[in-house]
């Protein structure tokens, strides 16, 4: 026998041999698709599996979300259950109880001699003062509600001054020339 060949493709306009780019016709190539029953089951499952499994794994997401948020919680109180070990074994120190009970609350030891010390502030943490007062009388142009409302946004919006902080055992405090007594 003999091997037909097909005859080339003929443009409809022209009716000379199509191009190397040719358009493909999509009715065609869908007709040639064939399903059969395997195949339909065989998607079907696997829609039916898409339905089941996409819930299954977003818990299973959601669960592990959830066990990393409870483990680094459990860190975060290890840290803190250290800290407190830490501080309650400083405070079975009676060094450490005695200087927070010196520093804290001021107590001293029988037979010591206290000095407090007014005006231990560096000049440039001490607050400046915004006018001198004066001893004369004046009679305000404000009425007192909106004086008293002006007074109290400006107390809660000033600057505390604040003593530097130093860490350990403070040495004995030396008085200085303003804190001796006047003879």
């Amino acid at each position: 026998m003999a091997a037909k060949t097909a005859p080339p493709s003929r443009s409809r306009a022209t009716g000379t041999a199509a191009p190397s780019t040719r358009r493909l016709d999509v009715r065609g190539w869908l007709g040639g698709i064939r399903l059969s029953g395997f195949m339909i089951i065989m998607f079907g499952l696997v829609v039916l599996a898409t339905f089941v499994l996409v819930p299954t794994i977003g818990t299973y997401v959601d669960q592990r979300q959830q066990v990393d948020a409870l483990a680094d919680a459990v860190e975060v109180s290890r840290d803190e259950v250290a800290q407190l070990e830490q501080e309650r074994q400083r405070w079975s120190d009676p060094a450490y109880i005695t200087s927070q009970a010196r520093e804290r609350l001021y107590y001293v030891n029988p037979g010591e001699v206290v000095y407090l010390v007014d005006n231990d502030l560096a000049p440039e943490d001490v607050p400046v003062e915004q006018r001198p007062v004066s001893d004369e009388l004046s009679e305000t142009r404000r009425d007192w509600m909106g004086q008293f409302v002006s007074s109290l946004t400006e107390a809660g919006l000033a600057q505390p001054v604040v003593a530097p902080v130093t860490i350990g055992v403070p040495d004995e405090p030396t008085p200085s020339p303003s804190a001796t007594p006047s003879e």
